[in-house]
């Protein structure tokens, strides 16, 4: 381990930001790079990449840069914690762990109301009990709002309508098999991260608390594991949603939208929320469309569509917004049921997103596929190899922008 680094910043602005700016930001990228996870080595090779303990910025105006890094180190404490349930394994983070570390998010003030299985079927939510019905490990349902004193009203001609929350909705499969339709073995240890959207949620909630957000936000993962077992749900199945929509379950391993239907209409019944994004390593898909560099965005709303580009340019997680039709939704008309889960092969993210857009209705909605920007396969500027976290800047950036009171 280097202990300690020290860099002194010029007093003259770079790239139209103040010397404070810079420090505080050059001192945020330092913490986002300088993350590893090494929870479960026991022994390190001596040409291991050193971790930095600790590093002193000396620039102009200290107590400025200061400052400004505060609320910065509270959006990377956000997306450390992401990156450090992304890494976990599935046999350490089950749908219960997972619940239990949204749970601690209470220490920073944000309410948090856990659903057990009971609960669910209770309310209703075939389409997310139908994926979890294989797996010895039971599911959960996990709510976290965050007030920080805010109205709810939002800026003014920004996205989203009422006076509502904004709320993130994140799809949790701890880990993903297939189920019935069961994966190929090669690379299937890496389902382990399929709750990535959920972990998103959860580290972006935290970041939003941490920094005293003047913003309502609402935060809902639905948890679950989809394994194959004489219990799981079956190829040609049919299960009834919350929202009473039926589905026709043609294949197991398309379970994310299932989760995420429940989720979603919850989140619309219980929350009433003014706008809604919900993010998802929902498609393979996505990651032959726009690799591993930018995630896939869909909306039924222009003005929240344009302030996920921009939030996303700003911090470095850029969006591509891809169509949505009528001729898509056609895609997943079925013959026994209201729908069906699958659309076939081709524009499978679209069909996903059409799946998706069933249970909003005319709420302003994105739809953010991050299949393809959750694990980094290699090292990049702040973000290491391994769980990138890609979201929890962008929709911490979103906030700030087009939802948090002035």
């Amino acid at each position: 381990m280097v202990a300690k680094a020290a860099l002194m910043w010029p007093p003259t602005p770079c790239q139209a930001r103040s010397p404070a700016e810079a420090a505080a930001n050059l001192a945020f990228g330092a913490r986002l790079r300088a993350y590893r996870s090494d929870r479960y080595l026991t022994q390190r090779d001596d040409d291991a990449k050193p971790t930095l303990g600790g590093i002193k910025i000396l620039a102009d105006r200290p107590g400025e840069a200061r400052s400004l890094f505060a609320p910065l180190d509270r959006v990377a404490d956000g997306v450390l914690l992401t990156r450090d349930l992304l890494s976990e394994p599935a046999n350490v983070l089950t749908p219960e762990a997972l619940a239990e570390a949204a749970r601690k998010l209470e220490d920073l003030g944000v309410k948090v109301k856990t659903l057990d299985e009971k609960e669910m079927r209770r309310l209703g939510m075939g389409a997310l009990l139908g994926v979890a019905q294989g797996s010895a490990h039971p599911p959960r349902l996990v709510t976290m709002e965050w007030t920080g004193g805010a109205e709810g009203k939002g800026k003014k001609g920004r996205p989203g309508k009422g006076e509502g929350p904004v709320a993130f909705v994140g799809k949790g499969v701890t880990f993903d098999s297939g189920g019935i339709s069961i994966k190929p073995a090669a690379g299937m240890e890496d389902m382990k991260w399929d709750m990535g959207g959920a972990g998103v949620v959860i580290g972006l909630i935290a970041a939003l608390a941490g920094r005293k957000a003047k913003v309502h936000a609402v935060g809902v993962v639905g948890l679950v594991e989809n394994m194959p077992s004489a219990t799981a749900q079956r190829p040609g199945d049919v299960v009834t949603s919350m929202s009473g929509r039926t589905i026709e379950v043609i294949n197991t391993d398309a379970e994310g939208r299932l989760v995420l239907a429940d989720a979603l209409h919850y989140c619309q019944e219980t929350f009433k929320p003014r706008a809604v994004i919900d993010l998802a390593t929902l498609t393979g898909a996505i990651i032959i469309s726009l690799g591993d560099h930018t995630a896939g965005l869909f909306a039924n709303d222009d003005k929240l569509a344009k302030a996920l580009t921009q939030a996303g340019d700003r911090v470095g997680e850029p969006v591509w917004r891809l169509p949505m039709g009528d001729d898509y939704d056609k895609q997943i008309k079925s013959d026994i049921a209201d729908m069906k889960n699958v659309g076939g092969r081709a524009a499978g993210s679209i069909t996903a997103a059409q799946f998706l857009k069933r249970f909003v209705g005319d709420l302003p909605w994105a739809h953010l596929d991050i299949a393809g920007v959750t694990w980094a396969k290699a090292d990049k500027p702040t973000v290491p190899k391994g769980g990138t976290a890609f979201g929890v800047r962008l929709l911490d950036r979103l906030v700030a922008d087009a939802f948090e009171d002035a």
